[in-house]
């Protein structure tokens, strides 16, 4: 065992007498040292329910014949983050959970590690870790937030309350329904209920073979979420057995399963950042344009919300994400059924009794809300190294846009153009300097994609930016453009009134000028300064690298 290393042999005395202090008796000693790395965080709705669920998931560790060591990382809560500064500090999160991970269990030589995350950056964040580690892992979420209803029962959820707060300004809602909608729309703990960044990654682990089937659906506090937890525990003594390690689940097929899971249930554009970013710390290549051919051949099944008016309670009384893949495995080329799980079984076993409950929620291949993936990715003259759509979510309407720029150089000033109404139809918003080193910490912006719909502009305005969307936002609005504005990109050289074309069916972002007018212009630019004060951020703005690789640090 990896933990001999701190336990075994006259020299570790001091080792074990230290352990003792903590309660661990000469018995155990003998046995498998777990990290249960947890996620508690009190103002993170997703993760303050984790103390007791930790606790759980640690009987369950002892019972299963192994030693638990239970310690928690830090947390953003993006939501709470959005709109201002502390929203720079959400991505750079993810880099310092993964070696903080590490950390902990290189520092003290874990056997093995079971994960518990849900929200935001702390999923990738851990997965990342893991990746990077290759010990015996198997993760277990949180779990997911319930729906909010409104007194007539409709479903609401966060992206609810922030497309309402345009609604509110534009005068098409009183305060009093913005304030139902702040007191509904978020019933209870856990990930929030759409098909957003957490629920999104949360489901991707069933995919990826690292967590157990239901992961990504089980709701919150339900026992069927308690079960998976001491279902994980017990499968830990079989991966320790048997010595599978991280990255012998998490191999290049089982990537390819889990950007076929999102795809066809439309996820959020950040997966595509984390996916690349966990592939890295896996050592597998996976470059884009893999991805890009995924999300051409596999259908488009479910549209949760905000494209749809499905949450993951629906999903998951639908048949849950094995459901989605069963349905998925029946195109052939659609999934490598072969590829190793934590369960103990193949994805092939995994999904074999999977079956639909709700045709609408998870559509059989012969109604695909289409027969292309609900992401794509977008090149052209001004992302020559790629950009990001939630094709899912937007009207028919823009899939085809030609529109005059209005070029902002950060977001306030984007937002406060939109609540003023100098936005009009037809035109294109570009936010830059706000990719990884230019933001820096490439910040969500749901909040001016949100005044956009709120206004009722979702289907006359494109947005485009360097920096990332919430898994919460929809329209037409394409992110991670790359190169970012920062590494003199060219989306750095637009000006107001350049012609925009944007073509989701040919997958393209151009502008209308010649490759000598661009070159021109970003001669032209001076030097690019980040003023940032915070020391932190200025470290990360000059290690991280693009949206294109998945924003990692340099090594």
């Amino acid at each position: 065992m990896r933990s001999d290393e701190v336990k075994r042999g006259p020299s570790r005395a001091p080792h074990r007498a230290l352990l003792k202090a903590t309660g661990v008796t000469q018995e155990e000693i003998e046995r498998p040292f777990v990290a249960v790395v947890n996620s508690h965080v009190d103002i993170v709705p997703g993760h303050v329910h984790l103390q007791a669920f930790g606790a759980l998931v640690k009987k369950a560790v002892r019972a299963a014949g192994m030693v638990p060591f239970e310690f928690n990382t830090i947390g953003v809560d993006d939501g709470i983050a959005m709109g201002h500064g502390g929203m720079r500090y959400s991505l750079p999160s993810r880099e310092l959970i993964a070696d903080c991970v590490e950390t902990m269990i290189e520092g003290h030589r874990f056997d093995a590690m079971i994960c518990i995350p849900n929200c935001d950056k702390i999923v990738p964040g851990m997965l990342m870790a893991a990746a990077r580690l290759d010990i015996p892992t198997i993760f277990v979420s949180g779990g997911a937030m319930a729906a909010g209803r409104l007194p007539n029962g409709e479903a609401i959820d966060l992206a609810s309350v922030f497309e309402g707060v345009s609604q509110h300004r534009s005068g098409k809602i009183s305060l009093a329904q913005l304030d139902t909608l702040e007191n509904l729309a978020c019933p209870t703990c856990g990930s929030c209920s759409g098909m957003f960044t957490a629920n999104s990654m949360n489901c991707l682990m069933e995919a990826l073979g690292i967590a157990l089937p239901f992961n990504g659906t089980a709701l919150a506090g339900s026992e069927q979420r308690e079960q998976i937890a001491r279902d994980a525990a017990a499968r830990l003594v079989d991966l320790l057995e048997h010595d599978l390690t991280a990255r012998k689940v998490m191999t290049q097929r089982a990537f390819d399963n889990a950007i076929a899971l999102d795809v066809a249930m439309g996820g959020s554009t950040n997966t595509i950042l984390h996916t690349l970013a966990i592939a890295h710390e896996a050592e597998v290549d996976y470059p884009l344009e893999r991805i890009d051919a995924i999300s051409r051949r596999v259908p488009y099944l479910c549209k949760m919300s905000p494209a749809g008016r499905w949450h993951m309670e629906d999903l998951h009384d639908a048949g849950g994400v094995p459901a989605v893949l069963k349905e998925l495995s029946r195109k052939k080329g659609s999934l490598h059924l072969d590829a190793v799980t934590v369960s103990g079984g193949s994805l092939g076993d995994n999904i074999a009794a999977a079956e639909t409950r709700n045709p609408e929620v998870i559509r059989p291949l012969e109604r695909a809300h289409s027969q292309s993936g609900g992401l794509a990715l977008v090149f052209g003259n001004l992302a020559p190294e790629g950009g990001v759509i939630k094709t899912g979510a937007v009207s028919p309407a823009m899939r085809k846009h030609r529109g005059p720029a209005r070029v902002f150089d950060g977001e306030e000033r984007a937002i406060a153009a939109i609540n003023d109404g100098v936005i009009q139809p037809g035109d294109v918003v570009v936010i830059r300097y706000e990719g990884p080193a230019g933001g820096p910490g490439m910040p969500e912006m749901l909040e001016p994609t949100s005044a956009i719909m709120g206004r009722g502009l979702g289907e006359q305005v494109a947005l485009l930016t360097d920096g990332r969307f919430s898994g919460a936002t929809r329209g037409a609005c394409i992110g991670h453009v790359a190169p970012e504005a920062a590494a003199r990109g060219p989306i750095a050289a637009l000006r107001d009134d350049d012609m925009i074309v944007i073509d989701l069916d040919e997958r393209r972002l151009d502008v209308e000028l010649t490759p000598q007018q661009l070159e021109q212009r970003l001669a032209e630019l001076t030097p690019y300064r980040n003023e940032v004060p915070s020391r932190w951020l200025r470290r990360y703005a000059r290690l991280v690298t693009s949206a294109s690789v998945g924003a990692v640090l340099e090594s």
